[in-house]
């Protein structure tokens, strides 16, 4: 049975395209909707670009189809309406009855009531609205299109256990085949027919892998599926780190992993704060960049939120007014120069000139294409989806981007944790050849950093 789905505006706001995610069902737009989509419309953020769109999508559809007050029909099969009620909407236990949630949410329940009998819902992100329309009865969801719950965010790392000889043989040589999982009789006849492909083991491409002794549980050995060759391969970190920076745990030496390996042109790095994500990302882009040569330049950014917004309001040219949203980028330089061969608070200073190193906002970034570089977005969860799927189609050939950031700690009121661009990210792109995740979970920055980022 088709339901009715009454978007809220921060949906729309959020996704244009969220009027196509309905399938066969109908989705009613409140003219309050539309009244406030055009308050935002004049705004340089994604958030106007994204009122323009939607405007321009509604009226489309208008051209082709009709009245969308009477309705218009949908490629994906649904039934769009835009709704305008009879008399203005007062809710009963409205505070103030002139505020447009009330309004739009009053329209929802005029739907259901002119539609007797079809299951109608309330669609928003507001959690507060979610709220208030439960307690008033109705049906209330957020959206779901794009939501990654942290829970099923994919951790990058597998353990499987092995014998002694399989890791003994893997120190030897660097790789081992992955263990076959035992079959049931069903998935044996499909493996005799040959349905179920290929014998992986079930491991994801560049998936993170712990071999365990199951006879002994402390003789471990640490590698990644590769799978071009269809074996787990040992890590090429270097016994002596990178630019004066080691892995203290396995977790970090995943990520120097992946961070080092040319193959891999899309890593994401998760975690709290003091995990290392900023630090692994800078040490691993200044030995491919500076030491290696095998990048043209790095570029390192973090959005000002919010993303698009002008850096005004600071004095200055464009690199004072830089400097506050940038400075954590360059304390983790400092670090890095002070512990490596470059000695100097400031050593960093002539890379900057040079050109190898760029540091700058996202802000200007559309647009651009940016081939043979080494691009690191720190605080990728204060990112929508679509600002992230706009970072990444700037890269050109051999350039290789990382995404780095907390999902616990955003600052964009657009987004939670399940629906940032980056837990987006790494959900979308987890078993492709060309990516790799890991989730970053002990902090090194200090004891008592680790302590407050578990207790407070």
């Amino acid at each position: 049975m088709k339901k009715n789905y009454v978007l809220d505006t921060n949906i729309l706001l959020h996704d244009p395209y969220a009027i196509f995610r309905f399938d066969d069902n109908n989705v009613i737009i409140p003219i309050y909707v539309i009244e406030e989509v055009d308050q935002f419309k004049r705004e340089g953020s994604e958030r106007g670009r994204n009122a323009r769109h939607i405007v321009r999508l509604l009226d489309e559809l208008r051209d082709a189809g009709g009245s969308l007050a009477k309705g218009v029909n949908l490629k994906s099969g649904g039934f769009l309406q835009v709704a305008v009620p009879k008399v203005r909407p007062e809710l009963p236990s409205a505070i103030d009855k002139a505020a447009m949630d009330n309004a739009i949410l009053q329209t929802a329940f005029e739907i259901r009531e002119q539609d007797g009998g079809r299951p109608t819902v309330f669609v928003t992100m507001d959690t507060n609205l979610r709220i208030r329309a439960d307690a008033l009865g109705m049906v209330a969801e957020t959206y779901e299109n794009q939501r990654v719950e942290p829970q099923r965010l994919d951790t990058g790392v597998t353990e499987l256990e092995v014998s002694a000889d399989d890791i003994d043989a893997f120190f030897q040589e660097g790789h081992l085949a992955p263990p076959v999982p035992e079959k049931t009789e069903k998935e044996k006849e499909k493996h005799e027919r040959g349905l179920n492909g290929g014998s992986n083991g079930g491991l994801l491409a560049n998936v993170c892998v712990l071999l365990r002794d199951r006879a002994n549980p402390s003789h471990t050995a640490l590698g990644r599926y590769d799978a071009t060759k269809k074996e787990i391969v040992g890590l090429r970190t270097p016994r002596e780190g990178v630019v004066g920076i080691r892995p203290r745990n396995k977790e970090q030496s995943h990520a120097l992993d992946l961070l080092l390996d040319e193959s891999i042109r899309l890593v994401t790095l998760v975690g709290k704060a003091g995990t290392g994500k900023t630090l692994l990302a800078l040490a691993a882009g200044l030995k491919r960049t500076v030491e290696d040569g095998m990048y043209t330049r790095m570029l390192v950014s973090r959005p000002v939120m919010p993303l698009g917004r002008d850096i005004g309001f600071l004095p200055g040219d464009v690199d004072e007014k830089l400097n506050p949203w940038m400075q954590p980028i360059f304390d983790n330089l400092e670090f890095l120069f002070s512990s490596g061969t470059r000695k100097g608070p400031r050593a960093y200073a002539e890379l900057l000139e040079s050109g190898q190193l760029q540091v700058e906002p996202l802000t200007y970034i559309r647009g651009r294409s940016l081939p043979q570089q080494y691009i690191i977005v720190d605080e990728a969860q204060n990112l929508t989806p679509h600002e992230v799927k706009t970072i990444i189609t700037r890269s050109g050939d051999g350039t290789k981007i990382v995404l780095t950031g907390d999902p616990g700690q955003i600052d964009n009121p657009y987004v939670d944790s399940a629906s940032n661009g980056l837990a987006v990210a790494a959900d979308r792109f987890r078993g492709e050849k060309v990516a790799g995740h890991i989730v970053l979970t002990r902090g090194e920055r200090s004891e008592l950093a680790e302590l407050a980022a578990n207790l407070l």
